[in-house]
């Protein structure tokens, strides 16, 4: 039997406020256990939540970023589970009346090309501690340093057919969040934790197949062969004649296996209620035109500008706006660089996204880190722009820059007399040098296999070090060759 797949995934997104959502206990990562959470995170009896007007802010400009409709009247509910990381009982969240409905992400894969996926929803909630296993014999302690942080629980349609499309999305959202400056998406803190729902049915029905959600992931990658695991466990246990389970699973990224956890409830099983303590949200335009307005320029919108800013390349635009640290590193580095953008733009998307990525990746660490500026990129593209070095001649000069030997390209060029060799005379001598070494490359040329030439003008710049400059030396061996012709 064929099947095909649908997948609905849950982002939770941790908004990067400095209090809790209720509560004025802070939020900051990596605290002793139980050290930041306060008389209303712990339930204490008589407490009350207050809510922080900043996730209200945050939870608009995320909706306006994802074209969805802000309810002008959203209601906080009480979501009832009863775990030992939740010691009210409940979890405060939003249910039939977020603030947030509706609203889309586009995304573009390599097998499936561009696809538009519909959201359902993006809710505020508080989250719940955290249960530890590892650290306690026949015990579990529990960590309520978590517990009332705050959330926006982005859920999509059901319209995402494969694990590439998952990932795709998932990306997606976490490189618009951090645009935003509401999340900082540190996926290893657990700032942006993904749930895949996922579920196979015989290809060309409607009536969708019984879920599993597999929780909390925390890398793409593992997003991916989580999904795509389930995909094959679901369809091998249909086809050998069982049953799917609905139920919660974790991914094993050291198996590669998903494993179930426990029965999945269903939303009646919560018995939301609205929440007696907490007032409705009201927002009105004002508020939302005033959020519209300080908005900044989305991925897509700045991917279509350096298109048609900087003559980049669909895939290269892409490349350098997935995230925005990447991209104000780009347009700082065409700054430096000097000249027309339409001319170092290209150039700048090469050497930012080949030779410093790689020394990124090396060295494992981030662009903010990056141990060559975009100054000093700048500076250095501009002395290949202007002819003072070769491409060649230019790495040398990128290695001792990331390697703290220069604070500028002009200085590593002057300490290290790199600068090409414009006496043409001197070229000229080194061009018939190589004619008169090379005469079966010569001759070669002369027998129509003009490509041998590359050869040759490999010759001459050898003889220079690499300072003469590539194209003025095959004018010249083109020249005279044509003129032994």
């Amino acid at each position: 039997m064929n099947w095909e797949t649908v997948i609905g995934l849950e982002v939770h997104i941790q908004l990067a406020t400095q209090s809790k959502i209720f509560s004025s206990a802070p939020t900051a990562y990596g605290a002793a256990p139980n050290t930041q959470a306060n008389a209303v995170d712990i339930a204490l009896p008589g407490v009350l939540p207050v809510i922080n007007a900043e996730i209200v802010r945050m939870a608009t400009r995320f909706g306006l970023a994802i074209d969805a409709e802000i309810a002008p009247r959203s209601v906080f509910a009480r979501k009832h589970y009863f775990y030992p990381d939740l010691p009210k009982g409940y979890q405060i969240s939003q249910y039939d009346l977020p603030t947030v409905a509706g609203g889309h992400l586009d995304i573009v894969t390599e097998a499936g090309g561009a696809r538009r996926i519909g959201i359902t929803r993006a809710h505020l909630e508080e989250d719940a501690g955290k249960s530890l296993h590892e650290a306690f014999d026949r015990e579990t302690g529990i960590d309520l340093n978590r517990a009332g942080t705050p959330l926006i629980e982005c859920v999509s349609e059901p319209e995402i057919t494969s694990a590439a499309e998952a990932a795709a999305y998932a990306r997606k959202l976490h490189s618009l969040v951090r645009y935003l400056g509401i999340c900082d998406g540190n996926m290893a803190e657990g700032s942006f934790r993904v749930d895949a729902n996922v579920s196979v049915r015989p290809a060309g029905t409607r009536e969708f197949g019984t879920r599993t959600e597999t929780k909390n992931v925390n890398s793409f990658r593992f997003l991916e062969r989580a999904i795509e695991y389930e995909i094959e466990r679901q369809i091998d246990v249909l086809e050998s004649g069982g049953t799917i389970v609905q139920e919660t699973r974790l991914f094993d990224p050291d198996s590669g296996e998903t494993r179930a956890m426990r029965s999945k409830e269903e939303a009646h099983d919560y018995r939301y209620f609205p929440d007696p303590d907490l007032l409705p949200v009201e927002i009105d335009a004002a508020f939302i035109e005033s959020i519209r307005a300080d908005m900044p320029e989305l991925p897509d919108a700045k991917a279509a500008r350096f298109v048609a800013e900087y003559a980049l390349g669909e895939a290269d635009a892409a490349a350098l706006t997935g995230d925005r640290a990447w991209a104000d590193y780009f347009e700082a580095t065409v700054a430096a660089a000097g000249g027309k953008k339409a001319t170092q733009g290209k150039p700048a998307a090469n050497w930012i996204t080949t030779s410093l990525a790689g020394e990124l990746n090396r060295s494992g660490t981030t662009i903010d880190e990056a141990p060559i500026s975009a100054d000093q990129l700048g500076g250095l593209l501009a002395r290949i722009a202007d002819d003072t070095i070769s491409g060649k001649i230019a790495k040398q000069v990128f290695d001792a820059l990331v390697a703290g030997e220069g604070e500028t390209a002009d200085a590593v060029i002057e300490a290290r007399g790199l600068k090409q060799i414009t006496d043409t005379d001197a070229i000229e001598a080194l061009v018939d040098e190589a004619i008169a070494n090379n005469p079966d490359q010569v001759q070669q040329y002369l027998d129509g296999k003009t490509k041998i030439v590359g050869f040759l003008v490999g010759q001459v710049m050898k003889a220079s070090q690499g300072k003469a400059n590539p194209k003025d030396v095959n004018q010249r061996l083109v020249a005279k060759l044509d003129a032994m012709a």
